[in-house]
């Protein structure tokens, strides 16, 4: 499984760490994704949603 959101697609990032000595080394950034329950249509599906997702009611959560 992907560590992608399944609404908008948002994924990893790459880039650099680095350091006083100017030294570079690769590292990559997570989405803060979460599992939630969410309603489509009439069912209730688990989903791997990132936050942004979820604040700006992209998705309707279950309780």
């Amino acid at each position: 499984m992907a560590y992608r959101c399944e609404i908008c697609g948002k994924g990893v990032v790459f880039g650099n760490n680095i350091s006083h000595a100017n030294n570079k080394t690769r590292r990559k950034w997570y989405p803060n994704l979460q599992n939630v329950r969410v309603r489509q249509g009439s069912r209730t599906v688990r989903m791997r949603v990132c936050t942004r997702c979820i604040r700006s009611g992209a998705v309707t959560k279950v309780a």
